[in-house]
This record gives structure tokens, C-alpha cells and sequence, in this order.
């Protein structure tokens, strides 16, 4: 016997227009306003995140999320530390590196970035100064670090992945902007000793999120999608 159908409150083709709408409307904030998001409008955010699938229902994420002085401070030690050179210090190492469409596809969002904040090709001084504001968290007024355990390996880092993304949405269906930053992954050891976590935790990426400043001209781009022929591959036979 099938299992019962929750009852819903919209319609097959309600619900899934409005998750195209959220994925649509989604893109990487690089400026937020100067506005705390209400503790019970994060509380939504994560309840609803919580229900993410995960390998065996393992559920590894853990959530950190600064706010107030406590993401200011978190800022200015972050900020030091990359601002410094400081050698990278992942949990999971990054990619070894991009190769044919993944280096186009890289470069195209990277240009469009540069472009839109008139930053000449080929500047790198001014590309490094952009890259650090991922440790000023663009200006948002909160932060969230997503770790998980150290024995789940790749798997909790996958799940983890999936949490990433329902997070995002939970918050644009709310009204908010975020943006993941795996920047903050490269400076894993800090973020265990700033906040006191167990040596066995592992950082999976940040995200920084608030009330989007969709004046800034930083926010007025949007990155492309490959199509579905680019990146499916349907065998019936």
C-alpha cells in the first residue's frame, strides 16, 4: 500500500513554480544593508533547513551562527589572519584544479564580477583586495559556519552541501540574501580556536547572510546555467 500523501496547501504546479522562482531569484550577495535579520526569521530559516536528506539520516551539520559583536569579532580575526597571507588551512581540500568548461565557467563569473565593479582585467592587486571581503562578510550583519564530523568524511561534507542550499532558499523565500563562501573553509583552524570548537569538527564553508543592498551595483549581475544537454545524460535502452 502506497504511503499517504501529505496534505499540502498549494498545488502540483504551484509548488513547483515557486521553486523555480526561488532558484531563479537566487544569486551570491556581495552587499547586504546594514540591517539585523530577527532571531525568529533565523529560527524559520534552519527549522526548515533541519528536514535536508542526508546519508543514513545522519543529519551532520552543525550550525554556528554569529551575530552582533560576536560577528564582528569573528570578522576582525578572520580578516587578520587572511589579510596576512597566512597559509591555507582546509579541512577538505579544495579543487586541484579547473580544467575546460569548469576554467571557462570560472573565468566567466569572475570577469562578471570584476566588470560590473570597474576592476581592469589583469589588476590582481585589486582582485586580492575584492577576495577579502569574503573575511568582511560582504557587509552582512550575520554569518553562519557549517561543520560537521570528522569520521563521516566526504559523506558529511556532501550533506552538508545539500544543507548549504536549502538554507539559501529557506532564506530567499524569506526575503533574505546570502552568500556560501568556502573562502571562510580556507582558514579552518582559526574558526576551531575562535570558537572553541572540538578538534574533530571539520568546516565545510560559511554562509553570510542579511537583507540584500540591491542598489549596490555589485548585486546587478547574474551568473549563467550550462543547459540541460551540457550536464544530463538520459539512457533508456
Amino acid at each position: 500500500m502506497d504511503a499517504k500523501v501529505p496534505n499540502t496547501r498549494y498545488e502540483t504546479a504551484d509548488r513547483i513554480g515557486m521553486l523555480e522562482d526561488l532558484l531563479n531569484e537566487r544569486y551570491s550577495v556581495r552587499a547586504f544593508l546594514p540591517r539585523d535579520v530577527p532571531r525568529e526569521t533565523i529560527e524559520h530559516i534552519v527549522k526548515v533547513s533541519q528536514r535536508t536528506a542526508s546519508w543514513c539520516n545522519s543529519q551532520p551539520w552543525q550550525v554556528l551562527i554569529a551575530s552582533g559583536e560576536a560577528k564582528e569579532k569573528f570578522r576582525k580575526a578572520i580578516y587578520a589572519e587572511a589579510a596576512s597571507g597566512a597559509k591555507d588551512d582546509h579541512d577538505f581540500p579544495p579543487p586541484r584544479e579547473y580544467l575546460g568548461v569548469y576554467l571557462e565557467r570560472r573565468r566567466e563569473s569572475g570577469f562578471q564580477l570584476y566588470n560590473t565593479l570597474g576592476i581592469a582585467r589583469g589588476d590582481k592587486m585589486a582582485y586580492a583586495k575584492q577576495a577579502l571581503e569574503n573575511y568582511n562578510f560582504f557587509g552582512a550583519p550575520h554569518v553562519a559556519v557549517i561543520h560537521t564530523d570528522e569520521p563521516l568524511g566526504i559523506y558529511g561534507a556532501v550533506d552538508c552541501g545539500a544543507y548549504v542550499s536549502n538554507f539559501m532558499l529557506a532564506a530567499q523565500a524569506l526575503g533574505l540574501g546570502t552568500i556560501p563562501q568556502a573562502a571562510l573553509a580556507r582558514h579552518s583552524g582559526l574558526i576551531r580556536r575562535h570558537f572553541n570548537l572540538a578538534d574533530d569538527r571539520r568546516v565545510v564553508c560559511g554562509i553570510s547572510f542579511g537583507y540584500a543592498d540591491h542598489a549596490h551595483k555589485v548585486n546587478s549581475y547574474r551568473t549563467s546555467r550550462a543547459s540541460v544537454a551540457d550536464t544530463v545524460t538520459f539512457v533508456d535502452e
